[in-house]
This record gives C-alpha cells, structure tokens and sequence, in this order.
C-alpha cells in the first residue's frame, strides 16, 4: 500500500531540516511496524491501533520524550493525509503523548547569567591595541565570543538564528534584531544596550579582520572564514564556562530569557512573540519554572511558611 511519504515530505518545505528528517523517521517507523499485520492498511489505522504503536515504542525502551516527538510527528502525518483526501478521517487528531513527558528545562540563574557576560567582556578588556594580524585576529575573536553571548541572553536566539543573521539584520538606530525564525517566519527584536554596544563593537572593530574582503554577509565567523554553524557556537560556549565548571548549551540562554523575562514580570504573551513560538503553550511551559521561584521565594520569606 502507499504511504505516501514523499507527497508528506513535500508539504513540509517550509519547515526545518531536522523536523523533515524526524517526520520522515517516525512515518516511515510507524510503517514497518503496520507491515507486521498483512491485513492492516493505512486507512484503517484507528486511534487505539495508533495508541498500541506508541506503547510498543515504550517497550523498546524509548524514552518518554522521544515518544512525545514521535506521537507529534504521527499527528502531523494524519492531518496532512486528511487534508489532502487521502483519508476519511483523522485517527490521531486527538493522540496525545504520555501525561508529564516534558521535563522542565534546566535554566541557569542571573547571577551565573551575569558571571559569564562579565566574563566575556574582560576578556575583550585585557586585550591591548593589536599590533601584528595574528593580535587582531584574537581580539576579533573575543570581540564576536562576546556578542554573540549578549545575543543569547539578550534576545533569546535560537542558535540557528543567530547563525544566520546578517550585516543588514541589525537596525543599530532604532537598536533591533530581524531574525528568521522556524517556519520561515521574520521577527523584529529590541535589543538592550550592552547587546548593542557588543554587537557594534564586533561588527566595527572586529569582524574586519575575521574576512578581509567584507564580502560575506554572514554576522559570525568561523575560523574558516566562513557562516558560523551551531556546532562553532557550542565549541565557544565551552571557552566560557560557570565557576563550577558547567557548561551552558546555546538553549540554555534561550530558557534564561525567557524565564528570566517572566520572573520580572513580562507577560507571557509578549515572551511567546519575542521567542517566536506558534503556540502560547510552549511558553507557558516556562512559567512552571518562574512559580516554582516564586514559591521558593514565599517559603524562604513569608514569617509563617
């Protein structure tokens, strides 16, 4: 029987590489495990036959969050099939993953937040004049380490969103970020001072001697001179780590803006634009983590907690 795989692949154009790749996965897994019944077709896959396919990926010890992403893959197979006519019905319209599969993400707090700007930025002032390219090489790069971790915390860049800015991306009079977010969707960020003073001083003092020629657009460099990738981003990261000796991961700095936003008391909804997400659930996932605060903040204060 057809699937129709490649027809779905199609109708994903607009989304990102690594979600085609996960959709195509986890139709193509769910086939094969509908091939074992030589009487089951597509068409009559129902809900509960739907249901027992993710229990028997729990079976074969799949984590509750990779079945979480895989029921989501499955929703959007069945939608597009419906929409297109390829079925009657919607099977997996309301196929929902296991209860309390998403874990909290681990968000670090201002004070480390501010431990490794501030480390950042002392490193750029340790560096004198340079003299000789090899000096200015060095302190470009420790000018555009330091940006691009203002970046993170200041604008709650995805890493592939900072990676793919561009000179013309940066509005330094009305001191804005246009970014090209999932779904090929732009959106317009302000930026705080310190991100711009940071990003100004890279882009005029620094980037200049990452590529002579200035005839690249891309914003970040690596050491080849060419668009810098998330695994670059990682590797600089690592170059600047908390006093304990933890690392932050670029979606960590994503979690602390928001949450740190929320914890201030940015409205949810104003957080769900600036971070660019379709819906306000998945920012709201961040205010279980900002009352889990102000609990703490409750019990450590209130005289009779």
């Amino acid at each position: 029987m057809s699937w129709y795989v490649d027809d779905f692949m199609l109708s994903l154009a607009d989304k990102s590489e690594h979600t085609r790749r996960a959709y195509r996965g986890d139709v193509e897994t769910l086939k094969v495990w509908a091939d074992r019944d030589e009487e089951m077709t597509l068409q009559g896959l129902d809900h509960a036959a739907l249901r027992r396919f993710l229990s028997f990926q729990r079976t074969l010890g799949r984590s509750e969050r990779s079945v979480a992403r895989r029921a989501a893959g499955i929703r959007a197979y069945f939608s597009w099939l419906t929409k297109s006519g390829k079925i009657e019905s919607d099977p997996a319209a309301n196929l929902r993953a296991p209860a309390n599969t998403r874990r909290l993400p681990i968000v670090p707090k201002e004070i480390e937040a501010e431990f490794i700007l501030d480390d950042a930025a002392q490193r750029v002032r340790s560096t004198s004049i340079p003299g000789d390219q090899k000096e200015q090489e060095l302190r470009a790069r420790l000018l555009m380490e330091h940006a691009i971790l203002e970046l993170l915390y200041g604008a709650g860049l995805r890493v592939s969103e900072l990676c793919g800015l561009t000179w013309t991306d940066y509005d330094s009079q009305n001191h804005t970020l246009t970014v090209l977010g999932k779904g090929s969707k732009y959106r317009r960020l302000p930026l705080h001072q310190a991100a711009c003073s940071a990003l100004e001083k890279y882009l005029d003092e620094g980037r200049p001697h990452l590529d002579r020629s200035l005839a690249g657009r891309s914003v970040f460099l690596n050491r080849t001179a060419k668009r810098m990738n998330p695994r670059d981003v990682r590797r600089i990261l690592g170059k600047y780590p908390l006093p304990d000796g933890r690392v932050l991961h670029p979606h960590q700095w994503r979690h602390a803006f928001a949450t740190h936003l929320l914890r201030g008391g940015a409205d949810v909804r104003v957080v769900q634009e600036l971070l660019g997400h379709a819906d306000v659930e998945t920012t709201q996932l961040y205010t279980h983590l900002t009352k889990d605060h102000v609990r703490s903040v409750y019990e450590a204060t209130h005289p009779r907690a």
